[in-house]
């Protein structure tokens, strides 16, 4: 079993319930116990619904092709959180200030997280390129997968009564499998992160 002390950001509401966004999970193969050693990627910060698809992140994060943001240790994070909702939005902040770029990995209910809506729109207003990509048909730990949720780029709403979702593009892996759209993501994750939408 892969062991972590990380942790994510969490919904306003609900500072103890787990969401996605900002976590840094181990590197090791699921269902291994063997862990791998960090690889040099593309400076990116991921968003995602930690609770529902840590598992499917970690096999993203496994690929090699990413350097996402830092981990915090539990202690740490209880800190942010006894600070409230704005300590909360400035610590994604300082973790996003120096990527290249912004990942949203999308699960079944990644679109309805409210700090993955709010990372869209803080990337958004601050020209950090963008990029979605469905991880929903990736299995989880019970090897199961999930069904495809909605665009959380159409929930964040811009100029002209838009949404990100008319900027954004959301990409689908391609395969009837867990195993082929693993195949999917690894043939195309460097390109679809080229790709990101770069606010002029």
């Amino acid at each position: 079993m892969c062991w972590s002390n990380s942790i994510g950001t969490v919904p306003r509401a609900q500072a103890s319930q787990h969401n996605g966004g900002v976590v840094r999970l181990p590197r090791c193969d699921p269902g291994s116990t063997k862990r791998l050693e960090p690889s040099v990627g593309k400076p990116v910060f991921l968003s995602f619904h930690y609770a529902r698809d840590h598992w499917r992140v970690q096999q993203v994060r496994n690929i090699g092709v990413l350097d996402e943001q830092e981990i915090v240790s539990a202690q740490e994070w209880e800190q942010v959180k006894a600070k409230g909702a704005k300590a909360i939005e400035n610590w994604i902040q300082n973790q996003m200030r120096y990527k290249q770029a912004v990942v949203v990995l999308v699960g079944a209910e990644t679109a309805n997280r409210e700090w993955v809506q709010y990372e869209i729109e803080y990337a958004w207003n601050n020209r950090k390129p963008l990029v979605g990509i469905r991880i929903n048909g990736l299995k989880d730990q019970n090897q199961r997968t999930d069904f495809p949720g909605p665009d959380p780029f159409s929930k964040v709403r811009v100029e002209n009564g838009k949404t990100v979702a008319d900027y954004v593009s959301l990409h689908t892996p391609l395969g009837a499998s867990s195993q082929q759209v693993h195949a999917s993501i690894v043939a195309n994750l460097s390109r679809w992160i080229d790709g990101a939408y770069a606010r002029p």
